[in-house]
């Protein structure tokens, strides 16, 4: 019998993770063995942690007095248990009956041995499926969203994200979203887990691409599905999370591309991007949106000196 930890990073989630971790109970199967529900908690100040306490699951709480940033936090959850597979999981997702199950069993398969993350369907809460794989980035793909051509010209201008894709067959694909990540505890060891110096965003791109540079694949399996209400707790904090997308991006681009494409990469981020959206909230009058521009631009503009020691140690 295969067995898996289970690894659930909460922030102020409030009752998502109750929904979680009861879905999680609904999936339990004789055909493999929860070892380890690892809820790691980056000091919520709402209380929601104490659903771990009261789930009937093989559930290990990590209370952290301080947010250590999704990457480190799922790496020290995965650091509790031995498991065969690691399924990290959003606490805004409820997964549907038997498709832990459907996962696992499709990593079993001996034509599969070279697929090392498996990614599900998701949809949400008007039952549409949700475009959540994408290709890697590159410079290309960056700068057409630094400029917003993907949404102002669509047709021509297509993002990393697979929009055109309907999501509906089950392929592989270079990356699937993080909300629903199950990988082979093999790799992830092989791997280091996920890099910490991404606090938030990106994380689940640079593992797949470091697995996929060793021959190790990613996978979209539609016959496995869960609601993934999306947003979460990050929707108090809008400006902060521009904030980190931004800076994640640039880390990535310095990590994984040439040094001429990370410096064009930091500056059209920190200049013409912000032109773009500010240009994007004003034609839409959303104030709302230009608020949030400002306030994440200016705490990318206020951090550039640590960003640029960040990226110094990056490289």
């Amino acid at each position: 019998m295969k067995s898996l930890d289970i690894v659930i990073v909460n922030w102020n989630s409030g009752r998502d993770l109750y929904y979680c971790l009861q879905s999680i109970i609904a999936n339990i199967s004789a055909d493999y063995l929860i070892e380890n529900v690892i809820v790691v908690d980056n000091a919520s100040t709402d209380g929601s942690f104490k659903a771990a306490e009261a789930v009937k699951l093989p559930i290990y709480l990590i209370k952290n007095a301080r947010n250590l940033g999704f990457a480190a936090a799922c790496n020290q959850g995965a650091r509790i248990g031995s498991a065969d597979y690691i399924l990290f999981l959003n606490p805004d997702i409820i997964i549907f009956p038997f498709s832990i199950n459907k996962a696992i069993n499709f990593l079993e398969k001996d034509d599969n041995k070279n697929i090392g993350i498996v990614g599900i369907q998701l949809i949400n809460e008007k039952n549409e499926i949700i475009r959540t794989c994408a290709r890697f980035p590159n410079l290309y793909y960056f700068m057409i969203k630094i400029m917003g051509l993907d949404r102002l010209l669509p047709g021509l201008f297509k993002s990393n994200t697979m929009n055109e894709w309907d999501h509906k067959g089950s392929r592989r694909v270079d990356q699937v979203i993080g909300a629903f990540f199950l990988v082979r505890r093999k790799l992830f060891d092989l791997l280091g887990g996920f890099d910490e110096r991404f606090f938030v965003y990106y994380e689940e791109v640079d593992f797949s691409y470091r697995a996929y540079k060793l021959g190790l694949y990613s996978y979209y399996l539609s016959s496995a599905r869960a609601f993934h209400k999306g947003g979460g707790s990050s929707e108090k904090i809008k400006d902060l999370r521009l904030y980190y997308n931004l800076e994640s991006r640039i880390l990535y681009s310095f990590k994984h591309f040439n040094f001429l494409s990370a410096i064009l990469i930091l500056f059209a981020t920190v200049t013409i991007e912000l032109l773009t959206r500010i240009g994007w909230a004003l034609l839409n009058n959303r104030n709302d949106n230009l608020m949030i521009t400002l306030k994440g631009f200016g705490l990318i503009w206020k951090n550039l000196w640590k960003l640029a020691k960040k990226i110094i140690i990056l490289k």
